[in-house]
This record gives structure tokens, C-alpha cells and sequence, in this order.
């Protein structure tokens, strides 16, 4: 199901725990095998349950509660725009229309080239930067003008 480079990862994680707590590995897990397999299918959840001892619905709990794991396929680049308040008082809704106006999608949506996938996120932490966008996890871009969504998506294409 992941590949050996992948487990090996997880094993990592698992051993910062003590040996009868590696369910609190659950979210690296989810996190290393969503960068391999893209997104997570009920079989890689069921198999990250069994990997760790834990029972499906526990493990999909996780999954399904945090915004930066994905249950369905997604776009090579996901970005997530925080529109929660302090973000949208300080112009995240309007950064999430432009946006949805310049790839045409709305969120939860793919392009259909496969290129993007837009979400809309809760908090990341950075409301004195709004407004805040998230791409594939990993890159936060803030004070996100039109100029510099356009910039960001431009360079996103490459």
C-alpha cells in the first residue's frame, strides 16, 4: 500500500512515542502517506489504522477533522485560503473570490487541467498577515494582494 520509504517515515514517527502509544503518530502518518499517494482513499486510512492499531473510524476521525488532509483527489497545486474572521475582516474572502474569478472554480473545486484545487481553511495562525493563503500544505504566502495572487499563480504554473 505505501511504499518502503514511506513505512520507514512512519517507523520514525512512531518511535518518538512510547511503544503502546504509536496511535499518536496518526497525523504524521496521514500526512506521509497523503505525500505519496496525493490524496487519502478509505483504503490508505484503513491501512494506516491497521499499521498503527488503531480502528478505521478513529483514524478517519483525524482525517476528516483537519482541513490539510484531503479525502478526495486534488489539484497538483491546493491552495487554502484562511477566510476565518480575523482573516476575513482583513480581506480573505475577498482574496478567496479573486481567486475563484481568475481559476474559474469555486472551493472544494479542481480545474479541469488538474492544475489546481482550491479549499477554504480555518485559522493558520498568521491573522496580522491577511490575507492568508496555504499552498499544498507546506508554502504560507501572506498580505495576499491581486498583484501578488496573480504572481503566486503565475509562478504555480510553471
Amino acid at each position: 500500500m505505501l511504499s518502503p520509504e514511506s513505512l520507514k517515515k512512519i517507523d520514525r514517527e512512531i518511535a518518538k512515542y512510547p511503544v503502546d502509544q504509536k496511535q499518536s503518530a496518526s497525523m504524521a502518518a496521514l500526512r506521509i502517506a497523503q505525500e505519496e499517494k496525493g490524496w487519502l482513499s478509505s483504503e490508505t486510512i484503513e491501512f494506516i489504522a491497521k499499521y498503527l492499531g488503531m480502528a478505521p473510524m478513529a483514524v478517519f476521525e483525524v482525517a476528516s477533522f483537519y482541513n490539510m488532509y484531503d479525502l478526495a483527489p486534488v489539484g497538483a497545486r491546493k491552495i487554502t485560503v484562511c477566510t476565518n474572521l480575523p482573516c476575513a475582516l482583513s480581506g480573505g474572502v475577498h482574496a478567496a473570490d479573486y481567486i475563484k474569478e481568475k481559476l474559474g472554480i469555486d472551493f472544494n473545486e479542481t480545474t479541469p487541467d488538474g492544475l489546481f484545487t482550491l479549499k477554504e481553511g480555518e485559522c493558520m495562525g498568521a491573522c496580522g498577515d491577511a490575507p492568508v493563503l496555504l499552498v499544498n500544505n507546506h508554502r504560507m504566502c501572506s498580505w495576499m494582494t491581486e498583484e501578488k495572487i496573480d504572481q503566486l499563480l503565475a509562478d504555480l504554473k510553471k
